[in-house]
């Protein structure tokens, strides 16, 4: 099952041919239809397709899979550790971002250039990271008869992810800001801010390729700090906001599916140790405790959900109310909040890793504590500041103040550890964040250390571990038969299988 939505947004079909046949052609075109595809109405498309989301059940199984929450309704392959096939990465919009370009007038074409690059970088490096080897130096070829193209191997996709962003930030300096992005608002200056924290993200997940001469992930790293424009608050996060108007309502907003998830007791106990308010932002007190008396801004009325236990259990305890579901802003609180993509809570944990890493250098503790009030600034800017979504354990200036000065939060100065809590601050921080963000982390650092049940893992070949990928979709080898062999016989021996590792994890 696809994880990111597919959204084939192909604008070109406005670009329609038209047969005069007297005044027929003229009486029959609507007004208010475009017949002809712009530089603008691409750039739209082709933004929308990298912050689209789905909804309902589909847009809570990256956070099933990474145990967040557990489901009441049927029992989810995804949290049961079941992956599956997925497809590749959308190259019709790549597609249409080189037809961006190529309409583009000299006033904007830097900039649309830029976003172009931006783009196919961002669908590439997703897609790699699901699959290992993918088309790509090919892939692109099919106006000239490559109907089907290679497989690039995952460093030469790397490498071009990572050449393909530091043109787009090179273009974006010289560049004017442009129209058809309502997104950013078409601002070079904060699109430079968003490719040079992409760039920070896609070397972090090449932690264990630093000896790689050909990457130069610290060399690439450091100058990029030094150098580049970074974010300085949320307000630079790229990311969907919704609204409260119909079609533009949160992915989960009251829908059939309202009642079924049940947070996690990996999440909640984690955090109850350290008290922390986000958790009364998170999730919704337990009807069960409510009933027993318990008062709803106690800790206790929270009651976690151990996602490793088979579905019959969780049906017991959804039936009479022992579990905490998501709290209420996330199901009738119509705009919801934005779902951020590339965030500047991200970018700092980012940077405490590469300090603690030796990448660069500077105070680790600085960062990490940046990263965890952004998150705590995110939620009280977005959160209506009423009891119901709250329960009275209000977030403000004091308290995070008082939660960052936690002696069970701070940084060791031990390099393990302190890249634990870093990767687990930054777990806490993506919950209904970072679509398969946190799933990524885990399988680049082990941190947090997902539970397991090998009694109810769908993890037929191994199952005490969590899937590290998913398989080659099935119409490759209908289509691309030759070539999508080719690269599962050189990465993984020819087996096709969620436990191989890709290159990047070796």
């Amino acid at each position: 099952m696809n994880k990111f939505i597919q959204t084939a947004v192909c604008l070109l079909s406005f670009m329609t041919t038209t047969v005069s046949c007297g005044h027929f052609d003229e009486i029959n075109t609507n007004p208010d239809v475009p017949t002809q595809v712009t530089s603008e109405m691409l750039a739209i498309a082709g933004i929308k397709s990298l912050l689209a989301n789905s909804t309902g059940k589909s847009f809570m199984q990256s956070y099933m899979a990474c145990k967040y929450i557990a489901w009441g309704e049927l029992s989810e392959s995804y949290l049961y550790n079941g992956f599956g096939r997925t497809g590749l990465g959308n190259y019709h919009t790549i597609i249409n971002m080189q037809k961006m370009v190529e309409l583009s007038d000299d006033k904007n074409v830097k900039a649309y250039s830029a976003l172009a690059k931006f783009v196919k970088a961002y669908i590439l490096f997703n897609s790699t990271m699901e699959l290992g080897d993918i088309p790509c130096s090919d892939a692109l070829k099919g106006e000239e008869g490559t109907l089907r193209p290679k497989y690039d191997t995952q460093k030469e996709v790397m490498l071009q992810v990572i050449e393909d962003l530091e043109e787009a930030y090179t273009l974006f300096s010289n560049a004017n800001d442009f129209k058809g992005d309502p997104f950013v608002g078409g601002k070079v200056e904060r699109w430079k801010k968003i490719v040079s924290t992409f760039q920070l993200q896609v070397l972090m997940s090449l932690s264990k390729k630093t000896e790689d001469t050909d990457l130069k992930i610290k060399e690439r790293f450091s100058q990029i700090v030094s150098q580049s424009s970074l974010m300085t608050s949320n307000d630079d996060n790229f990311q969907m906001v919704y609204s409260d108007k119909a079609g533009q309502l949160y992915p989960f907003n009251d829908n059939m599916y309202s009642k079924n998830p049940m947070v996690s007791s990996f999440l909640i106990d984690m955090m109850k140790e350290t008290e922390d308010y986000r958790l009364f932002y998170y999730a919704k007190p337990s009807e069960a405790q409510l009933k027993a008396g318990v008062a709803a801004n106690d800790w206790n009325v929270f009651i976690g959900t151990d996602v490793t236990q088979d579905f019959s259990i969780h049906k017991d305890a959804y039936v009479n109310g022992r579990f905490s579901c998501v709290n209420d802003r996330y199901n009738y609180y119509r705009p919801g909040e934005p779902v951020i993509r590339i965030g500047y809570a991200q970018q700092n944990f980012i940077l405490a890793e590469a300090v603690v890493r030796g990448w660069i250098a500077g105070d680790a503790s600085h960062y990490y504590k940046q990263g965890i009030k952004a998150s705590m600034d995110f939620l009280t800017k977005y959160t209506p500041d009423e009891e119901i979504y709250h329960q009275g354990r209000k977030i403000t200036p004091y308290y995070i103040e008082h939660f960052l000065e936690q002696p069970s939060i701070q940084l060791t100065g031990d390099e393990n550890i302190d890249i634990e809590k870093i990767i687990t601050q930054r777990y806490i921080a993506s919950f209904m964040q970072h679509p398969w963000g946190a799933y990524y982390e885990y399988r680049r650092t082990g941190y947090p250390k997902f539970p397991i049940n090998p009694e109810t893992s769908l993890n037929s070949n191994a199952k005490d571990k969590i899937p590290v990928r998913w398989m080659y979709p099935a119409n490759e080898y209908s289509y691309n038969k030759e070539n999508v062999e080719e690269a599962v016989k050189r990465q993984y021996d020819g087996n096709d299988e969620v436990n191989q590792l890709m290159w990047i994890l070796k």
